[in-house]
């Protein structure tokens, strides 16, 4: 009882550190940071220059929707790496199900690359 004990640890150890790591960054900052910031400071940018006219960030939808994509395109490479590790397994089952769910999964795969392929040369990011 007592190794399995010890085996657990390092996870204690981590999830400490994982708790106290957000707070220390929080004490810290309160610490370091000055009291009266500069009114200069206080301005929506601080690099040292007084902002002229309407100061506003602006993004393009473009990017969002890029990012978009590629997020739904990392968690598919996800579930395709998750099956090319048990493809022999689900091809050698006599379950059809999980053959045409392996064989859905990757025609709508190609369809939505095909659709964000051509969407990307109408939109010009």
């Amino acid at each position: 009882m007592d190794m399995a004990l010890e085996s657990y640890v390092p996870v204690v150890i981590f999830a400490v550190v994982a708790l106290l790591f957000p707070l220390g960054t929080f004490f810290a900052t309160r610490l370091f940071r000055p009291d009266h910031p500069t009114p200069l400071k206080d301005l929506t940018y601080e690099c040292g220059e007084v902002p002229e006219g309407v100061a506003q960030i602006q993004f393009h939808f473009q990017y969002y929707m890029f990012a978009l994509i590629f997020v739904i395109f990392d968690v598919a490479a996800i579930f395709l790496l998750l099956w090319a590790f048990a493809w022999g397994g689900l091809l050698n089952s006599t379950s059809p199900v999980a053959k045409f769910s392996i064989f859905l999964f990757l025609g709508i795969m190609f369809v939505a690359t095909q659709y964000a392929l051509k969407k990307e040369e109408v939109i010009q990011i």
